[in-house]
């Protein structure tokens, strides 16, 4: 007998990583994209164009649909949780966008609702499929740096424009966008929770409504002492979006790793000058791999909703200490 292909349905291209991800589902023989929804249906139309299936305006029809298994939810953060809520009624297994959410309790709600409805709840955070983070997990498995001590980690990226810097839509700015990536993967390589979080935030680099950067420090509760330095201060001429750097300190070694180290300056006079020639694995594409894998094996997803709903926790106490100007104990 013939395996149907798993049926995926994407609710909303607001976000720039829709994009990459359909990319990936395009080309798996075994998944197929049914439908889009997008309420910006210029938007919408174009994607389904581009990534075939349906395309309808309202998500709710779009869940309704029996040949939909799954749905990547990539709106804006301020609704996330509504869709994953709906979604998880419906009986669809979700890949949710980061953040998970913007308030700890829609983050909490999602949690519950996919576990009531039996339904799978991941986190898109692709930097933990980054090849050099996994060699870097394991590293750390095998004890080459001894006890970890240290962490030290930045995402400098550009600034998105549009909803992200509205702050209802989006919950914060550069450090609701960028903080959860490098805690989520501080919490991965530490095993332990933040206990407590200070933090600097400010809007330097742009006139915008929300902060464009910060400064966190974080404690955990196994005595780890890490910092993070999140901003949208990468110009457009950039040749990437941003990074994700770490340095790890332990107490058997040191070790330096850039998730975005496994490429090329190209110069060329033909071609324009310089290019930025990315020849390393897609994380983006191991992350669709991996919850597809999840759907159709039904285990566990590699990164929960209750990371999720940690790494939120982390950014929005950030933003408590830095209006506060002092400490938030998590735990």
């Amino acid at each position: 007998m013939t395996k149907q292909p798993l049926g995926i349905g994407i609710l909303s291209f607001a976000h720039m990583h829709a994009y990459a991800y359909a990319d990936v589902l395009k080309q798996l023989p075994n998944v197929r994209i049914q439908a889009v929804a997008d309420t910006d249906e210029e938007r919408g139309r174009k994607a389904q164009a581009q990534y075939g299936g349906d395309f309808c305006v309202d998500y709710q029809r779009l869940l309704q649909r029996e040949d939909i298994d799954a749905v990547i939810v990539c709106s804006e953060n301020a609704r996330h949780a509504e869709m994953v809520l709906a979604a998880a009624e419906a009986g669809k297994h979700v890949l949710c966008e980061k953040p998970i959410a913007t308030t700890v309790n829609d983050a909490q709600r999602m949690i519950d609702a996919c576990e009531q409805h039996q339904v799978t709840l991941q986190i898109a955070f692709p930097v933990r499929f980054s090849t050099p983070l996994c060699r870097l997990k394991q590293t750390v498995e095998e004890g080459r740096l001894g006890r970890i001590v240290a962490i030290r980690g930045t995402n400098h990226g550009q600034n998105p424009g549009g909803w992200f810097v509205d702050p209802v839509l989006s919950g914060g700015g550069a450090v609701m966008d960028h903080t959860v990536h490098v805690v989520d993967i501080m919490r991965w390589l530490s095993e332990s929770e933040v206990r407590e979080v200070y933090a600097e935030v400010d809007t330097r680099f742009y006139d915008i409504e929300t902060d464009d950067c910060g400064l966190l420090m974080l404690e955990f509760e196994n005595g780890v002492f890490a910092s993070h330095d999140p901003s949208w201060s990468r110009p457009r001429a950039y040749p990437t979006w941003g990074d994700v750097t770490l340095e790890v300190i332990g107490t058997g070694g040191v070790t330096q790793v850039d998730a975005l180290a496994q490429h090329l300056d190209v110069y060329s006079d033909r071609d324009g000058g310089y290019q930025h020639a990315f020849f390393g694995d897609s994380m983006d594409a191991a992350l669709i791999l991996d919850f597809v894998d999840c759907v159709q094996t039904g285990r566990m997803p590699s990164i929960s909703g209750v990371d999720g709903l940690r790494a939120l926790e982390v950014a929005l106490a950030a933003y408590e200490s830095a209006q506060s100007g002092r400490p938030v104990r998590l735990r």
